[in-house]
This record gives C-alpha cells, structure tokens and sequence, in this order.
C-alpha cells in the first residue's frame, strides 16, 4: 500500500501513452476489419467466422 503511486502510475507524464480518442480509433478499425473479414470468409468457402 506504501508505493501504491509508483504501482498505479502516479506522476506519469497523460502525454507517455496512446489517447483515448487514437483507442478509441483503432478499436473501431479493428472491429470494421474483423466484420469485413468475416463476411469475405463466408462468401468464399460458404463458411462464417462467427461462431
């Protein structure tokens, strides 16, 4: 509990790491590309990737 801050990043620089509006971004790239994906994978082996 002593060095809990140095655990939990308690006076890291917010600019270190990625921001939330460039997740936010990728996640919905990802999530397009695994829908589109999916579908090309149903069209050509009449399969789909969702289970």
């Amino acid at each position: 509990m002593e060095r809990a801050d140095e655990v939990f990043g308690k006076g890291k620089d917010p600019a270190e790491g990625a921001s939330v509006k460039e997740l936010h971004a990728k996640t919905g790239q990802l999530a397009m590309e695994n829908d589109f994906l999916s579908g090309a994978l149903g069209r050509i082996f009449g399969l789909s990737a969702k289970r």
